[in-house]
């Protein structure tokens, strides 16, 4: 397998979508562009966390500190394009980051990655919606997606800077719990022995998920 690198850097802008009620925008549509910059504003007073000149329609369900930069292998998008037949460009699952030689879903929680001048922590799964599926035009898309759980992974900023396509994605920082991000997603979706071990391990770092999960387990 190839050193794990960054392929294409991709950043989105308002589009409508058709929706029940009308059209609603939606800032899933990413197109590669030649270099993108990463903020927090823990490290950097006043940023917006994520990548620069990225946008979110909808910052209730999207967004935030632990869900600044979102990442998928080409590996998978290859996969899901040979079975859905048809084309998946790079930036095609709204990804900011498309990688290639990187197992994104079986990143341990809490790993780090150095890119380029930038460090992100693998913080969690994405979970699809709507939007998504009215993207992607596939019939039962959010069933067969959550069905197969390699969902890519959203990272938060550790140390902003810039990523370029071609840099090497080094992991710096594996957590030896093991829990890895398609048993968070897992947990997420209602598996009672995923959410068990999720918790046990102390992993998830946004606080809203690990308060739900924790108020599911004490149901």
């Amino acid at each position: 397998m190839p050193a794990p690198q960054v392929r294409s850097v991709n950043i989105g802008s308002f589009t409508a979508q058709a929706g029940r009620w009308g059209p609603v925008r939606t800032g899933i549509v990413k197109t590669p562009v030649d270099v993108v910059e990463v903020t927090d504003p823990v490290v950097r007073k006043g940023a917006v966390p994520g990548v620069v000149g990225d946008v979110i329609a909808s910052k209730e369900h999207h967004g935030g500190r632990f869900q600044a930069v979102y990442a998928v292998a080409r590996e998978e998008l290859d996969r899901w394009a040979d079975e859905i037949g048809r084309d998946l460009p790079d930036g095609a699952f709204g990804e900011n980051l498309t990688t290639t030689g990187l197992d994104v879903d079986g990143s341990v929680l809490g790993s780090r990655w150095r890119v380029g001048t930038a460090v992100l922590e693998v913080c969690g799964p994405r979970v699809p919606c709507q939007k998504f599926a009215r993207h992607m035009a596939v019939p039962r898309w959010v069933r067969r997606f959550s069905e197969r759980g390699r969902t890519g992974a959203y990272l938060m900023v550790v140390e902003p800077g810039q990523i370029r396509p071609g840099d090497r994605i080094e992991v710096t920082d594996v957590p030896d719990h093991g829990v890895t991000v398609p048993e968070l997603f897992a947990a997420i979706g209602g598996d009672a022995g995923a959410r068990d071990r999720v918790l046990a391990a102390g992993c998830v770092n946004d606080p809203v998920a690990r308060e739900e999960l924790a108020r599911r387990q004490a149901r």
